[in-house]
């Protein structure tokens, strides 16, 4: 884990892609590869991003995933606008709820023996 404050944030760039800034230690860096982020060489270290015309909501799913288990691990996190899945919609059920159920009574079909 960091010893310092600064969050790792996870963007979707001026181009579309969704890409890493921040410093990364091992850990951190092995946790956005199990959320499927590249590490791409380039002139000022690496260029961590997810793989290009995934679509955004398989995009979002992966930055959101990445997030979370960076929090997990006790990361500072900041996750880029419009990157963030909305959660499951609840269902309601449909039709009457049950009605409450009554206590001292027998099964139908049996008798209470006394």
């Amino acid at each position: 884990m960091r010893s310092d404050t600064e969050p790792i944030r996870i963007t979707r760039g001026q181009g579309g892609q969704v890409e890493v800034e921040g410093h990364l230690d091992s850990l951190a860096g092995a946790i956005l590869r199990r959320a499927g982020f590249l590490f791409e060489p380039s002139l000022r270290g690496h260029w961590i991003r997810l793989p290009f015309d995934m679509g955004h909501r398989w995009e979002n799913e992966h930055a959101t995933w990445a997030a979370g288990m960076l929090a997990a691990a006790r990361y500072p996190v900041r996750l880029g606008p419009g990157l963030s899945t909305d959660a499951p919609e609840q269902t309601v059920p449909s039709g009457q709820a049950r009605p409450p159920a009554m206590t001292a009574q027998a099964p139908p079909g049996r008798r209470i023996r006394r």
